[in-house]
């Protein structure tokens, strides 16, 4: 006779199947990769600037990047005219980083390709869809 599994065996499961569902199984960030022709990286990058200037500093840190690597991928999304980067208007040692027209086009396209949900989402109920919101959202507050 099997013995039921323990919450903490239910909540690993679930844990990995999420995982799966938003990192492998859909592989939106392949689809939005291969559609702006950049790693997932520059696009991440580029999706930060998009929804506020950020100093140098500030997008290492929300990439969770060193330096050096900010640089190389700022270089890069410059290079392509997709932001800018200027001086800081009040700190002469600080650099901003903003957005251009054709990279909020791009940050745009990028939110589009994977806020789009998967099917089997699209197929549940109002109520199904509606209780997998609540659970999320409280697991989301943790």
């Amino acid at each position: 006779m099997s013995r039921p599994d323990s919450d903490d065996e239910v909540a690993k499961r679930v844990w990995a199947r999420m995982r799966a569902l938003v990192l492998d199984r859909h592989e939106r960030k392949r689809e939005v990769c291969e559609a702006l022709g950049m790693s997932f990286i520059k696009i991440k990058a580029l999706r930060r600037v998009a929804a506020r200037p950020l100093t140098m500093s500030e997008l290492t840190e929300q990439l969770n990047t060193d330096r050096p690597y900010t640089t190389h991928v700022v270089d890069e999304l410059v290079r392509r005219g997709l932001v800018l980067r200027e001086p800081h208007p009040e700190d002469r040692r600080s650099r901003v980083v903003t957005v251009t027209a054709p990279g909020a086009v791009a940050a745009a396209q990028a939110e589009r390709i994977l806020g789009e949900p998967p099917k089997s989402m699209l197929a549940l109920s109002s109520a199904e869809l509606a209780e997998l919101d609540r659970l999320i959202a409280q697991v989301a507050d943790d």
